[in-house]
């Protein structure tokens, strides 16, 4: 059931299931998504004794991160774990104001405005201009938090979490880099990009992708499976490229090699939703190189930068009309200026209504269905698909 405007209760319809776009609180895509754990920040962005603000599904958030100890421990003795993360309410609950300008205290936050101070549970232990402190009765959110492969992970739904979920392919040896980009248009967009292998060959046909094979028009299909939905991609000749869509926001990919000594990377990213405009992508590239290799790709300038503000202005002026796509040569990141262009420019949000779907859209067809389902079960309270993830789910180059 829905809130009308009046306030009285009104029945979901299909049009609210198949609304994928809008995830505020409240809305079924925003309720569904928040039933997962989801990736909100990488480690390497958020240093010891700092705090953030932070808006994911239309929401704002306080995420900071504890001082470093500034005790040294003798020798001899484990070193002290690093600084947790923390995730809680954007707002003090005094007088209102963000959080985030305020001060971290060891593993507490101090309110900018007037000193009011919180744990890591959201419990305020400090009231310091009141003579008569009542701290026990003033406590803000807080929501579970894990730091795992270089991202940092939250859960945002009501009661308790399901179990944290592993990805041991990438834990695997080898080079790990966390990644990030934002991109101006609903996070939808990007999802089904994932899930449509044909666009590799318009989209990308100056890339490395291309470069390393990718070229032919696929044959495509896909199926269900007890994690998501499987993409095969057959090119003639009869290779098949398979990629993984890891309900409900993730996609499993090879990527192609930046050179003939890293070879062909595992990559997992998820995309989150900002708001309904706008989203970022987190994700993790693991390289299989060691030894000389894999110091030599360490070591490289650049590696795992954010150049979203670069790929949009570039992807902008594509946009407009200011220059072509195919004047700006095969920067290293040139995928992320093509998909930019391909999915802004469907709309902020993608009209799929006067769309006209063929047969090499049958796995958007197929994710499209599985989203609704779920949507709709939610909607009714009815049991939802329990995805999981096998021990191990390989995607294929396939050329």
């Amino acid at each position: 059931m829905i809130q009308s405007t009046n306030g009285s209760a009104q029945p979901q319809t299909q049009a609210d299931w198949t609304d994928v776009d809008h995830t505020g609180p409240g809305t079924l895509a925003g309720r569904y998504l928040r039933m997962f754990w989801q990736p909100i920040y990488r480690s390497q962005d958020l240093d010891h004794g700092r705090a953030k603000p932070l808006r994911i599904m239309s929401e704002d958030f306080t995420l900071y991160r504890g001082e470093a100890s500034p005790v040294p421990l003798p020798d001899g003795e484990a070193t002290l774990p690093p600084p947790l993360p923390h995730l809680l309410a954007f707002r003090c609950a005094h007088r209102g104001t963000q959080l985030s300008a305020g001060w971290v205290e060891g593993d507490d936050l101090r309110c900018f405005y007037h000193g009011w101070k919180y744990d890591a549970t959201g419990q305020c232990i400090e009231q310091p201009a009141e003579p008569e402190p009542f701290c026990q009765r003033i406590k803000i959110r807080v929501y579970p938090v894990e730091e795992y492969l270089g991202l940092i992970f939250v859960y945002l739904g009501d009661g308790e979490p399901p179990p944290f979920p592993r990805y041991p392919l990438f834990e695997e040896d080898g080079v790990r880099t966390a990644t990030t980009y934002r991109r101006d248009c609903n996070y939808y967009n990007s999802i089904e990009n994932g899930v449509d292998p044909v666009h590799v060959a318009f989209v990308h046909r100056v890339s490395a992708f291309t470069d390393n094979g990718l070229i032919d028009l696929p044959h495509v299909f896909g199926e269900e499976t007890d994690y998501g939905v499987a993409t095969h991609a057959q090119r003639p000749g009869g290779a098949v490229r398979t990629t993984h869509h890891m309900m409900p926001n993730i996609l499993h990919i090879k990527g192609s090699p930046d050179d003939s000594e890293t070879g062909w990377t595992d990559q997992i990213a998820w995309r989150i939703p900002i708001d309904d405009e706008h989203h970022v992508s987190y994700g993790i590239v693991l390289q299989h190189v060691e030894g000389e290799a894999a110091e030599r790709l360490r070591q490289r300038p650049g590696r795992g930068a954010d150049v979203s503000a670069t790929v949009n202005e570039i992807a902008g002026d594509i946009m407009t009309g200011k220059i072509h796509v195919d004047e700006i040569g095969k920067p290293p990141y040139i995928v992320g200026v093509q998909d930019t262009i391909a999915q802004v420019g469907q709309g902020t949000l993608a009209d799929r209504l006067h769309e006209h779907l063929g047969r090499s859209d049958v796995v958007i067809s197929l994710i499209r269905r599985v989203w609704a389902r779920e949507l709709q079960a939610l909607a009714e309270d009815r049991p939802l698909k329990r995805w999981a993830l096998p021990e191990r789910v390989e995607a294929t180059i396939g050329v």
